[in-house]
């Protein structure tokens, strides 16, 4: 295999599948499944999922609402998706931990680096919800910022395109792909892998990002088990 311990980065809107709005229950049991099977492998698996199905801060300010406000709802979103996420996985036989960053100790752990470390030591698969409990922080950096406290070998950046491409291959079909970037070409074409504050955490402490269509299925699988697929991110030797 080639990485031990990842950090699995989902979108909120992924779990929409051709919905709207909310939670396809057939794409969760996709995910939940596939999920699985790495974790059969031996492999420590971590997520973070984002909220935007659901709510997103963006939409607060839309309404006039106060960012902040806001925010913290989009991190009670991640939760919701985190919980359906848990509920999938534990139906295929998985045990799993959540862990929030905001109190919430009916439904959730709170997130403490070493515990977190040990549920994956543990064979566990651990969900981290609810962001990284401040405003004004996208789940893309609660997926960078968990990964380096964790350790991981590398974030798996799950999207509806298979890889990075120096144009929008929705919109333009001459869209070129590519196989590898560094950080330092990625932030120079405005490639957009992540945010910057998260692209910037991921250079700083080498943790490479995969970025890859998680729709097709046995992708996850066949990334672990070393086959090129996707775009990789890297700070390149």
């Amino acid at each position: 295999m080639r990485y031990k311990r990842i950090l699995l980065k989902l979108s909120g809107e992924s779990l929409m599948g051709s919905q709207s709005f909310g939670i396809d229950n057939k794409i969760l049991k996709q995910y939940a499944t596939e999920i699985h099977e790495v974790a059969q492998m031996g492999v420590q698996i971590a997520v973070v999922i984002g909220g935007g199905n659901i709510f997103r801060g963006v939409q607060a300010e839309e309404a006039g609402m106060d960012r902040t406000h806001g925010d913290y709802m989009g991190m009670l979103a991640t939760m919701i998706n985190s919980m359906a996420l848990q509920a999938a996985l534990e139906k295929t036989g998985l045990t799993t931990r959540l862990l929030s960053a905001i109190a919430m100790d009916q439904i959730a752990e709170p997130f403490i680096r070493r515990r977190a470390v040990r549920h994956l030591e543990k064979n566990r698969v651990v969900i981290f919800g609810a962001g990284t409990g401040n405003p004004y922080f996208t789940t893309d950096t609660a997926a960078a910022l968990r990964a380096v406290e964790i350790e991981a070998d590398i974030i798996l950046k799950g999207t509806r395109v298979d890889g990075i491409y120096d144009a929008d291959p929705e919109k333009n079909p001459n869209a070129v792909k590519y196989e590898s970037v560094s950080f330092t070409e990625a932030y120079q074409k405005d490639l957009r892998v992540m945010d910057l504050t998260a692209f910037t955490l991921c250079k700083e402490n080498s943790v490479p990002i995969l970025v890859f269509d998680i729709n097709q299925v046995g992708n996850l699988k066949r990334i672990v088990q070393g086959e090129n697929i996707g775009t990789i991110v890297h700070n390149k030797d």
